[in-house]
């Protein structure tokens, strides 16, 4: 089987996705799963195209670095024994930044690794983790290309306006703007929407990809033209752990009156707060819905009211609203979500239909709503799968 390796990388985890390429490119991965707990005791769990389950233990030791290709040379030995047959064309990798100097994948070498290397401040959280899966792959298996797919690139069709912050200009020359995330996960829904909503795929479409990481982009003619989250992936929402925008004069205060520093800051803005912060319970919607707790109710309630805040300032930028699509695990499961996030936004024409959005229909629009309205599942590995495909066939 020729075969596509997706890889998403991470501090402690290292998710990846097998497609197969022949006849043509599979849209469901024929093999899937992740290695969880790389720098502790890390466990390979997966499930083949056939339901069938594994989990195993890893064996890795030394610094990160090696513990990385540790579990990367694991994950090659065990697809080996378990598809004798196959043969790994590419590895495709989702990667958070590319800076202002890539707006499209890019078959990844010494050079560009070097250039992303250099986007590791905008993104430090991210960017270390996937560069060093890279070089793992290209250590373990150097024969194979490997094709960079970046959250940023979907949004270099902004305006420098939708972009632009207003700080002093020495500032932003140095590469100081909005530039949004989850690119990859619109792409994909952007390409399905046609087939979904028909003409007004190119009209004015708000995108919302909700989960424990969460954004809205608005797009026209299927291109995006502003989207919520800015120079880092902690603006806009609020998330499943993440502050989502805050006041920049809470944090002065919290340095100033608190002593706080850039590590304590981090961590409250990253880790504490969100769902986790405001319920004092989870960040897990899920767990979220079903209690009864007070505080619980009010995070599920300030999530929807922030959605519904933002609709009315992506309308604005994308001058209207001609469809409102859900996506993401919160987007495509948790129909109270979509429900309230309807009921908040009815000034603009959205009304759902109760039964078929708790069915999760594909689309879930009342039959008197303005504003087409959809549920599309996204699937940033594939889109990593077929970008990966295009860009070796060039």
């Amino acid at each position: 089987m020729k075969a596509v390796l997706v890889i998403n990388a991470g501090s402690s985890s290292l998710k990846f996705a097998l497609f197969a390429i022949e006849p043509a490119l599979a849209q469901s991965p024929a093999l899937s799963g992740q290695i969880e707990g790389i720098g502790a005791t890390p466990v390979l769990s997966a499930k083949d195209a056939d339901g069938a389950h594994y989990h195993e233990p890893v064996l890795t030791s030394g610094t990160q670095t090696e513990q990385h290709r540790d579990a990367l040379n694991h994950l090659f030995r065990w697809l080996s024994a378990h598809n004798p047959d196959l043969d790994v064309v590419a590895a495709g990798h989702r990667i958070v930044h590319g800076g202002e100097l890539y707006s499209a994948p890019v078959t990844l070498n010494e050079s560009v690794l070097r250039d992303l290397e250099g986007f590791i401040p905008l993104a430090p959280l991210h960017q270390p983790h996937n560069l060093r899966a890279v070089r793992a792959v290209a250590a373990l298996i150097p024969e194979i290309p490997q094709v960079g797919c970046f959250d940023t690139a979907f949004h270099r069709t902004q305006s420098p306006l939708a972009q632009a912050f207003a700080l002093p200009r020495a500032i932003s020359a140095e590469g100081v703007k909005r530039y949004g995330f989850h690119g990859l996960s619109y792409d994909y829904v952007a390409r399905q929407l046609p087939d979904v909503i028909g003409e007004r795929a190119n009209g004015a479409v708000l995108i919302a990809h909700l989960g424990n990481g969460a954004s809205m982009c608005a797009l026209r003619e299927g291109r995006s033209v502003a989207t919520t989250m800015g120079f880092t992936a902690v603006e806009g929402l609020m998330m499943g752990t993440r502050t989502g925008s805050l006041d920049p004069g809470v944090m002065l205060y919290l340095m100033e009156q608190k002593g706080m520093d850039a590590k304590a800051l981090t961590n409250l803005l990253y880790k504490e707060s969100g769902l986790l912060g405001v319920s004092g319970i989870s960040q897990d919607m899920r767990t979220l819905l079903a209690s009864d707790a007070r505080e619980a109710r009010e995070a599920v309630d300030l999530f929807c009211y922030r959605i519904a805040r933002e609709i009315g300032s992506l309308a604005a930028a994308a001058g209207g609203l001609d469809a409102l699509v859900f996506t993401g695990g919160i987007g495509e499961h948790a129909a109270p979500v979509r429900a309230r996030v309807a009921k908040l936004s009815a000034w603009l024409g959205v009304a759902i239909d109760p039964d078929a959005n708790d069915a999760h229909a594909l689309r879930i629009d009342a039959p008197d709503s303005r504003v087409a309205v959809a549920v599309v599942p996204t699937n940033e590995e594939g889109m990593i799968a077929h970008y990966t495909l295009e860009r070796l066939a060039h």
